[in-house]
C-alpha cells in the first residue's frame, strides 16, 4: 500500500485572522493580524491526519487606530520587543458531525504562557486552481481569556466595571495549497488463509 505525505501551504491571499473583544462592556472592538504563517501536512488528503505547526507576527496586529495598535505592541500588552510570535500546535483532530465540523486541540503559545485550547473548524472542501494544484478551505473559531494570557492591562470605568472584555474571539479562514509530496511506501503483511479463515 502506498500512502502519500502532502504538506499544505497558507494562500495569504486569501486567508485572514481576526479577533473581536468588549469594550466599555456594551460594544465590540475589531482586529486582525496580517502576518501569519503554517507548516501542515497530511497523510494523503486526510486532514484527520493533520500536523499543525502555526504562528502569527504579533506586530502585524491591526484594529484600525494606530495610538491602540502601538498600545497593543507595548509591554503594557504583547510585549513584542520580547515576544515576537503567537504560535499554536495542534495535538488531537476529532470529528463532530458528518457536515464538515471539527475540534482541533492543541498548544496555543502567548508571551511566555502555553494553554492547551480547542478551535471548532468547519471544512469547506476542496477544489482546484487553474494550474491545476489541490486547494482545500476552513473557517475556525475559538474563545480564549486573556488574562490565562498573561495580558491583563485594565481600566475600570465610572459607571462600574472595566474598559477592556477578558474573552476573545479569535475567527480566521485558511485556503491552503498543496505542494511538495513525498511517497512514503508502507509495508503490509499478508495474511496467510486457509480455508477462508485468517491465521
Amino acid at each position: 500500500m502506498t500512502t502519500t505525505q502532502n504538506k499544505w501551504v497558507i494562500d495569504i491571499a486569501h486567508s485572514n485572522i481576526s479577533f473581536k473583544i468588549k469594550h466599555l462592556l456594551i460594544s465590540n472592538v475589531r482586529g486582525g493580524f496580517i502576518g501569519f504563517d503554517a507548516s501542515i501536512y497530511t497523510t494523503n488528503n486526510d486532514f484527520t491526519t493533520a500536523q499543525v505547526d502555526a504562528y502569527i507576527d504579533v506586530a502585524s496586529i491591526y484594529t484600525g487606530d494606530a495610538k491602540r495598535d502601538e498600545h497593543l505592541i507595548s509591554d503594557a500588552f504583547f510585549n513584542t520587543e520580547k515576544y515576537k510570535q503567537i504560535s499554536f500546535v495542534s495535538s488531537d483532530i476529532e470529528k463532530s458531525d458528518n457536515d464538515g465540523n471539527y475540534e482541533v486541540w492543541g498548544n496555543l503559545t502567548i508571551k511566555d504562557v502555553s494553554k492547551k485550547i480547542k478551535f471548532d473548524v468547519n471544512f469547506g472542501g476542496f477544489n482546484t486552481q487553474l494550474d491545476g494544484t489541490m486547494v482545500a478551505g476552513f473557517s475556525v473559531a475559538a474563545i480564549i481569556s486573556r488574562a490565562d494570557f498573561g495580558l491583563l492591562w485594565n481600566k475600570a470605568i465610572e459607571t462600574g466595571g472595566i474598559l477592556v472584555g477578558d474573552e476573545v474571539h479569535l475567527t480566521a479562514d485558511f485556503e491552503l495549497h498543496k505542494t511538495d509530496l513525498k511517497t512514503l511506501e508502507m509495508e503490509i503483511n499478508v495474511p496467510i488463509v486457509t480455508n477462508s479463515v485468517a491465521y
